[in-house]
């Protein structure tokens, strides 16, 4: 019995935070998971710019209203989702996923939350899990599950390499290059390839 586990920002979605970037004039809010593996220490960066320019999660949620998925991506995954169990692991938050997981078909989505004042002042978040793509890789497994891991950064890997088989998808140059032992692929008809193949 396999599940198959994805990222959603970059594989299935575009960077919400490169969006926002973009939409706000703050190129620095440009970095991403690609760029620093410590979840933490980006979140808590990201949260002390918005402070400092008085942006809030009304400004960001108007600019993921915009967002579309990524061109093929939801054939893709109802392609994915006839043949098999899907789960998206995200370490985005529920308050950014939302829209998007409409545009999607409604997949089944495991992610976190943000910690949101009254007044649309984002001041915190909480992580579901500690490491929660490979606790929760590690968790379908212990109920019966193979599981079958794709994403594009850092903090993908863990689970990438936890499971039964792992491939990178429209990942940078310097992570493959770092793990050449995964397989990577630029298009979905690739990626779908290889996680029937998985699957077989």
């Amino acid at each position: 019995m396999y599940i198959t586990c994805l990222d959603l920002e970059g594989v299935l979605v575009p960077e919400i935070w490169i969006a926002f970037a973009e939409a706000s004039g703050i190129p620095e809010l440009k970095r991403t998971t690609r760029d620093e593996p410590d979840y933490d220490k980006l979140m808590n960066w990201r949260l002390g710019i918005l402070k400092e320019h008085g942006l809030g999660l009304k400004e960001i949620q108007e600019t993921i209203a915009k967002i579309d998925p990524i061109p093929g991506a939801k054939e893709f995954l109802d392609e994915l989702r006839s043949i098999g169990q899907v789960i998206i692991i995200s370490d985005t938050f529920s308050q950014f996923a939302g829209p998007l997981m409409k545009k999607l078909g409604y997949p089944t989505i495991f992610c976190n939350e943000l910690i949101v004042a009254d007044d649309g002042e984002i001041t915190g978040f909480k992580m579901r899990c500690p490491q929660s793509k490979l606790t929760t890789v590690k968790a379908l497994q212990s109920i019966g599950y193979d599981t079958i891991a794709s994403g594009d950064s850092h903090n993908d890997l863990g689970m990438i390499y936890a499971s039964k088989a792992g491939f990178l998808f429209k990942s940078t140059d310097q992570i493959k290059a770092d793990n050449p032992d995964l397989e990577a692929f630029e298009t979905y008809d690739e990626l779908l390839a290889a996680i029937k193949k998985a699957m077989a």
